[in-house]
């Protein structure tokens, strides 16, 4: 009969190799992780940059230079007219007449187009929640909240108002007769 030390190295030294088997795994799963990390960084950057490249120009056909350019007096290159789309993570113009719905990112115009069917229909103001169904988004509070958050900034910018705390509703200008189609 082996002895009972003898069957605790043994159990001792098959754990030993298992923790030193799974560390090399961890370790080789860690450097893949970060190789696929750098790839894809590298990838972003050169998504933003074919962004920058293939953007608009004021007018201009843009060159290999062209969006590379700063103004003479250092001041950051000047909005694109409204009459074209924005890109996505841009900021939200103020609301002025003639604006038109496109100057704002996809989702900030999902918002002012609920608002507007809404507004059609003869319905009151809407919730972050509701709209949250609207756009077939779970229920959840983060994604409640990055609503509440584009709808309180379409309202700072004249595009929306908040007739009662956390009611929406788009702003008499905006729906008005050719206000920011």
């Amino acid at each position: 009969m082996p002895s009972i030390v003898g069957l605790l190295e043994q159990r001792e030294m098959a754990a030993r190799r298992r923790v030193d088997a799974l560390r090399e795994e961890a370790d080789r799963i860690q450097a893949e992780l970060v190789a696929t990390e750098r790839e894809w960084n590298e990838w972003v950057i050169a998504c933003s940059r074919v962004g920058k490249v293939l953007s608009p120009g004021e007018g201009e056909t843009a060159g290999p230079d062209a969006s590379e350019e700063p103004s003479d007096r250092g001041e950051p290159p000047a909005l694109p007219a409204s009459s074209e789309a924005a890109k996505p993570k841009s900021v939200v113009p103020m609301w002025r007449a003639g604006l038109a719905r496109s100057a704002l990112s996809a989702d900030y115009q999902r918002i002012v187009q609920a608002l507007t069917d809404r507004g059609r229909l003869g319905q009151g103001p809407l919730t972050c929640q509701e709209m949250a169904g609207c756009f077939g988004l779970d229920p959840v509070p983060a994604k409640i909240e990055a609503l509440r958050s584009k709808a309180k900034r379409l309202t700072a910018r004249g595009w929306l108002t908040e007739p009662a705390p956390g009611r929406f509703t788009l702003a008499k200008a905006v729906a008005g007769p050719g206000g920011g189609s």
